[in-house]
């Protein structure tokens, strides 16, 4: 568009800059013919025999189109247009005839160039006056503005060959902007072409090769992750049947119990975090189902979840890993909130969502953001808990993995509503 522009405006200032210099040049040159006419047809007059001088005009307007008509006084006349051509053609015109030189557009309803002239006479009060009517193409030429429609020719070319250059500009740099849009959402980008200008195919080489970079970090720290789970539960697994065994109180064993099984969770949520979801593909998933399947889960384990369902709802969701945020939304519930939190699936603005509702202490809307945060833990809001700080990031990072958001709001009185929204399902 700024090239578009610069380019208009640039051929708008040649075009000034040419009509200037080209009206004062073909003003003289205007003004030279029409003083040389006038003065041949006042010496033709001259010179010939008054009998003759009826036979001159009519030859005159016959082959020449040029007739003369003698001035009154009251004529009727028309003045020529104000144009910066005609003004500048009008003083040459008087520069070399004199100042009495008379100029009209239209002479008794005669459309033409008109210009006056005087014969002399020996007594200067016995001056004729004549009016000469030269055809206007001679005068106003119109070959200054025929170059204008080569120049939008030209103009419009040019503008075909700027939006060919930029369009292949725009292309790779779109592509390249969608590829980043996707790594910021944890995706993984299409290889994009290295193809084209010299610098646009470094850039899309050096981003591929960020790419690849980045995957094979994701793939080694889950690897090592992976190692350092099966090295950590193994110990762990012996540590709980040494503590079950010993003959210990069995408070202090329920409690080194406890505490054996945070740590466990805790490699878990370190596991779930580092894992990559894109290998299950979004599809069509019924959240009420999903729901159900979820009150019935927790209702075998004996824990009490409430349904509320507005009917049918059908997203574009990974269902296992859909699944895991929902639960880990239902477990944060239960831990902070201390009663069981209540699940609501609906739709909102055409958008289905699944929320998780409690009436614990909430979050301040100030801290929402950073509590989605990875390792980010609310120890004044949620006391006497213990966790890695990684339930709401991974919540998160599966949401925005679908294409979703996940919300967290407060309640009305006291409580959160862990909300997520969701693509909807095309309709089969």
């Amino acid at each position: 568009m700024v090239v578009t522009i610069l380019m208009l405006a640039s051929v708008a200032v040649w075009s000034a800059i040419f009509s200037h210099f080209d009206q004062a040049s073909q003003a003289r040159q205007n003004a030279q013919t029409v003083v040389s006419i006038i003065n041949l047809t006042r010496t033709a007059l001259l010179n010939a025999d008054p009998d003759l001088r009826k036979d001159l005009l009519l030859d005159l307007a016959t082959l020449e189109g040029i007739r003369i008509y003698p001035a009154e006084r009251d004529d009727t006349i028309a003045p020529l247009e104000d144009t910066a051509l005609l003004r500048a053609l009008t003083v040459e015109v008087r520069h070399q005839l004199g100042p009495e030189t008379r100029f009209a557009s239209s002479w008794e309803n005669m459309n033409g160039f008109w210009v006056s002239f005087r014969l002399p006479s020996d007594d200067p009060e016995d001056t004729t006056e004549f009016w000469v009517m030269l055809p206007s193409a001679r005068i106003i030429r119109p070959h200054a503005r025929e170059w204008m429609w080569w120049g939008l020719a030209a103009l419009g070319l040019a503008l075909l060959g700027t939006y060919a250059i930029v369009s292949r500009l725009n292309r790779p740099l779109k592509a390249l902007a969608e590829a980043a849009h996707m790594v910021g959402k944890g995706d993984t980008p299409p290889r994009l072409g290295e193809s084209g200008p010299a610098e646009l195919a470094e850039l899309a080489h050096a981003f591929n090769q960020m790419s690849r970079d980045l995957q094979q970090l994701d793939a080694d720290r889950a690897l090592i992750l992976a190692g350092v789970s099966h090295d950590l539960r193994t110990p762990l697994a012996r540590l709980r049947l040494g503590v079950e065994m010993s003959g210990a109180p069995e408070a202090d064993a329920d409690a080194m119990v406890s505490d054996i099984e945070d740590m466990d969770r805790i490699i878990g949520q370190f596991l779930e975090f580092s894992k990559q979801d894109s290998s299950e593909t979004l599809e069509p998933l019924s959240l009420d189902e999903l729901a159900s399947e979820l009150i019935t889960l927790y209702a075998r384990r004996g824990q009490e979840l409430t349904l509320d369902c507005a009917g049918p709802t059908f997203a574009l969701a990974r269902p296992q890993v859909l699944r895991r945020a929902v639960t880990n939304l239902i477990e944060n519930a239960f831990r902070y909130a201390g009663h069981s939190p209540e699940l609501r699936v609906a739709t909102r603005d055409g958008f289905p969502t699944i929320a998780v509702l409690d009436r614990g202490p909430g979050i301040p809307a100030s801290e929402v953001e950073r509590v989605k945060r990875p390792f980010t833990r609310l120890e004044s809001a949620r006391s006497n808990t213990k966790g890695s700080g990684l339930g709401l990031a991974i919540v998160d990072r599966i949401v925005r993995g679908m294409q979703g958001q996940f919300f967290l709001n407060a309640r009305e009185g006291r409580g959160l509503e862990a909300l997520i929204i969701l693509q909807a399902a095309p309709r089969s």
